[in-house]
C-alpha cells in the first residue's frame, strides 16, 4: 500500500544556509533514494490555498511504495545527516500517512 510523507514548515526559513545544505545533501542523495526507497516528490512549496485553518509556509508531499520504504528513507543515516539542517533553518512538522492504494 502507499505511503505519503507530508512536510509542513510552519515558519519562514530563518537560516538560509542551513536550508541550502539541506536541499544540496538531498540533491546528492536524490538517485539513490528513488532506487532504494520508490521515493517520489509529487508537491514542493507549490502555491497554497487555505481552504481550513491557517496555511503552514510550505509544503512537501513525498509518495513512497510502501510505509516499511517511507521509514526505510527517513531514518537512512544520510537523511538523517541532513534533517539537523532543516531543523536549524525553520519550524516543521511531518506526517506519515498510509495511503488507499
Amino acid at each position: 500500500m502507499s505511503a505519503y510523507i507530508i512536510v509542513y514548515r510552519e515558519s519562514p526559513v530563518r537560516d538560509e544556509a542551513a536550508i541550502a545544505e539541506y536541499s544540496r545533501r538531498n540533491q546528492a542523495n536524490a538517485a539513490a533514494w528513488r532506487e532504494d526507497t520508490g521515493i517520489q516528490p509529487l508537491v514542493a512549496y507549490g502555491g497554497i490555498e487555505a481552504l481550513e485553518g491557517d496555511a503552514p509556509d510550505g509544503i512537501v508531499l513525498l509518495r513512497f511504495p510502501t510505509m516499511e520504504q517511507a521509514r526505510a528513507w527517513y531514518n537512512s543515516p544520510e537523511y538523517q545527516e541532513a534533517l539537523g539542517f532543516r531543523l536549524k533553518a525553520a519550524e516543521w512538522r511531518v506526517v506519515l500517512v498510509e495511503g488507499l492504494a
